[in-house]
């Protein structure tokens, strides 16, 4: 009988011993795994962070979205893997404009890139230290964030969508469509970053073609019929649109109301003839945004961005609406068909 108590008593701890190795084992893997999650966060915690601010929402930029993530994928940067993205939409809200900058710099981004004009004020607004990369915008020097397109000199640097010849091309483009072209509405915000060069550029190129112009204010959508309205007193042969927030905002009603005044007009993005407009004539906007990428690689590796100069589109789009044409009656010469980037038919 002792001995099979014995016997018992040894069964016994031996399985004491192998629970207290089990829970041994347990506690090793446990310890390991988390090291792993810690040592795991901790990396992530060191990849870069950048802001990405957009002005309106992410289904309007969604091909410039792409082209960056493009630009930074051909540098070898992975989201998630190596870099992480803030992306922040104001959803064309000047006020959450300047709520989100101020949450970006909050958060301690390594760099901010700013999708247009009115984007980079707030950011510039917001910090003076942070790198901030413009994606485009429209006149860098005349909005005051850059000394010079060659030494920009300060916190912000990046891509210029602004080309002296765009203008004269613009009017090239429409006397080709009108070819008895004389007066031509242009309708702009006098008061948007860039606009009054583009006005002067215009201008100059109108008086090379022959051309009389008629600059017509638009502040608000609400005058944006009115606009129709005082320019079709002089008969324009032709519009032009400028950029700004508030029109492009209005597009579709823009691009509705050249139509049903059977005014050929041309537009300063290819989203106009989207939504119905008959032509633009612009820099690549999503190739200036796959530039982008270059910059932030620069600036990630240690380049100041007060010595990187300020690039200018090298890359143009013609894009044209032929049902909007057919609409009103008005017929596109083959060999300008033959230039388009894109044609909607």
């Amino acid at each position: 009988m002792r001995s099979s108590g014995n016997i018992q008593l040894a069964r016994e701890l031996l399985q004491l011993k192998r629970n207290r190795n089990r829970s041994a084992m347990i506690g090793v893997l446990a310890c390991a795994l988390l090291f792993a999650l810690c040592s795991s966060a901790e990396a992530q915690q060191k990849f870069p962070r950048i802001g990405f601010l957009f002005g309106f929402s992410s289904a309007v930029n969604a091909d410039r979205i792409d082209a960056f993530r493009r630009g930074m994928r051909e540098l070898g940067y992975s989201e998630g893997k190596n870099i992480l993205i803030e992306y922040r939409y104001a959803e064309g809200s000047r006020e959450r404009l300047h709520e989100l900058a101020t949450e970006l710099v909050r958060l301690k981004v390594d760099l901010i890139v700013s999708g247009g004009p009115a984007v980079t004020r707030p950011a510039k607004e917001a910090t003076r230290t942070i790198p901030i990369v413009m994606a485009q915008d429209t006149d860098p020097v005349g909005n005051g964030f850059v000394a010079s397109l060659a030494r920009p000199g300060g916190n912000i640097t990046g891509l210029s969508a602004l080309a002296p010849e765009i203008s004269g091309k613009r009017l090239e483009l429409l006397k080709e469509i009108v070819p008895k072209l004389g007066r031509v509405v242009i309708f702009g915000t006098s008061n948007f970053p860039g606009n009054q060069e583009m006005l002067k550029e215009t201008e100059l190129a109108a008086a090379a073609l022959g051309l009389q112009m008629q600059p017509v204010e638009v502040r608000s959508p609400g005058e944006i019929e009115a606009a129709f309205r005082e320019s079709s007193r002089t008969r324009p042969d032709a519009g032009l649109v400028l950029a700004g927030a508030v029109i492009f905002s209005q597009r579709k009603n823009i691009a509705d109301l050249s139509l049903s005044n059977r005014l050929p007009m041309i537009f300063p993005q290819s989203e106009y003839v989207e939504d119905g407009g008959l032509m633009s004539y612009a820099p690549n906007y999503p190739d200036l945004f796959r530039r982008a990428a270059t910059y932030v690689d620069k600036i990630l590796k240690g380049a100041k961005p007060a010595d990187l100069p300020v690039e200018q589109p090298t890359r143009f789009e013609l894009v044209i609406n032929l049902k909007s044409a057919k609409q009103i009656g008005l017929a596109i010469p083959p060999n300008v068909l033959a230039r388009a980037d894109r044609v909607i038919r």
